[in-house]
């Protein structure tokens, strides 16, 4: 039987997808940008395809990463939930349920709640709304069982169910005259403030944000920007422009405010259901199964 590549190689293929850095993934892999490289280089081989196009100053996913990647993902969280199920199953302790998630990614949230109400035996899930910060806090506290947290992920902490929001919008004051443009290009803001959190992880959608538009028209409002709905009315009242993701402009109505498309690349956030791996129960085993579940069938 053929046993197919590593998953070391695979799982170093989708960090470098998802930083789209060797050097970057290297660091959170813990080894060398050349391991990095091999690992890669090696699935190439194995595959028989080039899965990035590389140059001297970017790394980008080839069609072939692209359509990969996916699955490469998908394959990683069954492993990282077969692993989870089997430490369960060594200590099978229940206990209570309690989720924290940050406000755009509320409606999974209450998916996840409604959906374990249905089980037999019902399972109730105590949902606690929370931007990062205090998610991780309450993780490491043991406060709640598991959080929905955006990229990048601790490395203390186990992840699976993750899922990407666009964040291809920008939210201005309704009578900006960029109100009107059908698009916007980060090179129109030259004049404009941006609104962006202090915390941005290396790596994340802030960070590659903020390198993208410049210093000089940076505006930080917050040590985070979780809640962007309410967010909004720093746009409404003129303070700054929000890079918005598409959930937000999908269910925000606002006179006050109006969205326009902004072409700066593949902007997302990326989130996940995240635990410590040392807390296993079979309730956080159930929350995992549901939150693939909502996933699946969204």
């Amino acid at each position: 039987m053929d046993s197919g590549p590593p998953l070391r190689d695979i799982g170093c293929f989708a960090l470098v997808a998802r930083h789209l850095s060797f050097s970057r993934a290297a660091a959170e892999l813990g080894v060398s940008q050349p391991a990095a490289s091999q690992a890669v280089g090696r699935l190439e081989r194995a595959l028989g395809v080039r899965l990035f196009e590389r140059t001297s100053r970017e790394v980008r996913l080839s069609p072939a990463g692209k359509a990969l990647l996916p699955y490469a993902e998908a394959l990683l969280e069954s492993v990282a939930a077969f692993s989870a199920e089997a430490r369960r199953l060594a200590s099978p302790e229940g206990a209570a349920v309690r989720l924290a998630y940050p406000p755009p990614a509320g409606g999974l949230a209450a998916r996840i709640a409604r959906r374990m109400a249905r089980h037999d035996p019902p399972a109730e899930v105590e949902l606690r709304p929370a931007g990062r910060a205090a998610a991780l806090a309450a993780l490491a506290a043991g406060e709640v069982t598991a959080a929905i947290i955006a990229a990048p992920f601790p490395r203390e902490l186990t992840t699976a169910a993750r899922f990407h929001v666009p964040v291809g919008h920008l939210a201005v004051p309704a009578g900006d005259p960029l109100a009107g443009l059908p698009r916007l290009q980060p090179e129109r803001l030259a004049r404009h403030r941006v609104l962006l959190p202090r915390e941005r992880p290396p790596g994340g959608m802030w960070a590659r944000l903020a390198a993208r538009i410049g210093p000089h028209r940076q505006h930080v409002v917050a040590d985070e920007i979780d809640d962007f709905a309410a967010a909004l009315d720093l746009v409404a009242a003129g303070v700054g422009l929000l890079p918005t993701p598409s959930l937000v402009v999908a269910s925000v109505r606002r006179d006050d405010v109006a969205f326009v498309p902004l072409d700066a690349g593949d902007l997302r956030l990326t989130y996940a259901l995240a635990w410590r791996g040392e807390r296993l129960s079979a309730g956080l085993m159930a929350l995992v199964r549901t939150a693939q579940e909502c996933l699946w069938t969204r």
